[in-house]
C-alpha cells in the first residue's frame, strides 16, 4: 500500500473527528493510515496534505500567528500542498471575509483562496441544521451537509470551481489544490469528501 502523511491542524476545533474519518478513508482506499496533528513548523514540513477543521476562525488565525506557522503553511499551499478547509477552516483560507452581524473583522487568516465568505451566514449555534446537498464530483447520491454556525461563500473568482450550492448559496468550492466547505463532512457518516481530498493528495504526489 502506498503511504503518505495527512496533517490535521491541531490548534483548535473538531480535530478528532477528522482523524477518525481520514483513517477510515485511507484504509478503504488501500492507503497506509498515517495522520498527524499539526502544531509546529516542523509538522507543516512533514505532511503531504492538510485539513483545517471547523472551530473558531479568529482563534485559529491568532494561534497560527502566535506559533509563527501561518507563513510556512501559506508557502506550502502556494507550492501545491493540498488543503481542505472546513467551516472556520474555509474562513481561514479565504482572501476576504466579514461577519453577518458585526461586518468586517480584523482577524489573521492565511488569505490564499480567491473567495469572499460571510461568517455565520446561516445563523448561530441554535440555528444549526442538516441539508441534503448535490455535489456532482462525489457522485449522484446526495451528501448530508451539517451546518453549524456556517459561513457562506458570497463571491468567487473565475479560477474557483463551485462544487455545491444550497438554495442558490455556494457552500463548497475548489481552487486547484484547495477545497473549502461551509458544512462539516466529518459529522455526516459519509467518507466521500475525505476520499475526494485524498485523491487530490495522491494525484499531487504522482506529479512530483
Amino acid at each position: 500500500m502506498r503511504e503518505f502523511k495527512v496533517g490535521i491542524l491541531g490548534v483548535q476545533g473538531a480535530i478528532e473527528e477528522h482523524v477518525t474519518c481520514l483513517a477510515q478513508a485511507l484504509e478503504e482506499k488501500g492507503l497506509v493510515r498515517n495522520t498527524v496533528w499539526i502544531k509546529s513548523v516542523k509538522d507543516v514540513d512533514s505532511v503531504d496534505g492538510l485539513v483545517i477543521p471547523g472551530g473558531e476562525s479568529t482563534v485559529i488565525g491568532k494561534i497560527l500567528s502566535s506559533k509563527r506557522i501561518s507563513q510556512p503553511i501559506k508557502e506550502r499551499i502556494y507550492d501545491g500542498l493540498p488543503v481542505l478547509g472546513i467551516c472556520a477552516g474555509l474562513v481561514v483560507l479565504a482572501k476576504k471575509s466579514y461577519d453577518k452581524v458585526v461586518g468586517e473583522k480584523d482577524q489573521p487568516t492565511l488569505s490564499v483562496m480567491d473567495v469572499e465568505v460571510e461568517r455565520n451566514a446561516f445563523g448561530r449555534q441554535r440555528e444549526s441544521f442538516e441539508a441534503d446537498l448535490e455535489i456532482p464530483v462525489l457522485g449522484e447520491e446526495k451528501f448530508k451537509g451539517v451546518f453549524i454556525r456556517a459561513p457562506s461563500i458570497v463571491e468567487t473568482e473565475s479560477n474557483v470551481k463551485v462544487l455545491s450550492k444550497l438554495s442558490g448559496t455556494i457552500v463548497a468550492v475548489q481552487e486547484g489544490n484547495m477545497v473549502g466547505t461551509s458544512f462539516h463532512p466529518e459529522l455526516a457518516d459519509d467518507l466521500r469528501l475525505h476520499k475526494y481530498f485524498l485523491d487530490i493528495v495522491n494525484n499531487n504526489l504522482e506529479k512530483e
